[in-house]
Order: C-alpha cells, then sequence, then structure tokens
C-alpha cells in the first residue's frame, strides 16, 4: 500500500491535484481540471487528469462519491497518517529517561 503511495506522489501534477483537493474538496473533474490551468498553468487534457485521478484514488488518497450524473472527488488522507505514524511513531512527547549511574543508586 506504501508503494502506491509513494508512486502516486512522486508525480508532480498529482502533488498539484492534491494541493487543489486541499483547498477545497469535493470538486468535480472539470472544476479540477479549471483550477489546475487557472492557478498553475497547467493546460491538461480531461483524460490526463482522469488518469491522474485513478492513480490517487487506487492509492488510496482520493475517494469518490457520485450524486446525480457529477462524480466528485475527496482528498482522503488515511495514507500519508500511516506512513508518518510508521516512521515518526506516535503523536505523543517521549520524555528522555536519564540512565542509573552507579553514584546515584542508594
Amino acid at each position: 500500500m506504501a508503494d502506491d503511495v509513494f508512486k502516486a506522489l512522486a508525480d508532480p501534477t498529482r502533488r498539484r491535484i492534491l494541493d487543489e483537493l486541499t483547498d477545497r474538496t469535493g470538486q468535480t473533474l472539470f472544476e479540477i481540471c479549471g483550477r489546475l490551468v487557472t492557478k498553475h498553468g497547467l493546460g491538461l487534457s480531461r483524460q490526463a487528469v482522469s488518469q491522474h485521478l485513478a492513480v490517487l484514488e487506487a492509492a488510496g488518497l482520493v475517494s469518490t462519491r457520485r450524486e446525480g450524473r457529477y462524480k466528485f472527488h475527496d482528498l482522503n488522507t488515511a495514507p500519508l497518517e500511516h506512513i508518518v505514524t510508521r516512521w515518526l511513531g506516535p503523536k505523543t512527547p517521549q520524555t528522555p529517561q536519564t540512565p542509573q549511574t552507579p553514584e546515584s543508586t542508594p
């Protein structure tokens, strides 16, 4: 699963799509294409953006929902949280333990 996430994050276009979904989740393909053009100057076809979204969805970073004839794309941060906790550990602060020396033991 982590390999899929890293593969999805390796492409700068997919990272920009995630940035756009971070700014405003629940966008349609048309809205994402429009924001990529206006904010980033990326003139990708709808098919290209759709393929990028498919990779992000396969990695679990994007989830979709249908309402009528519209398909909305939502950001899912759970795979990223899994990776962060894997290498950085839990979010609780750790207090350093002082070693016992022979002089400090009673």
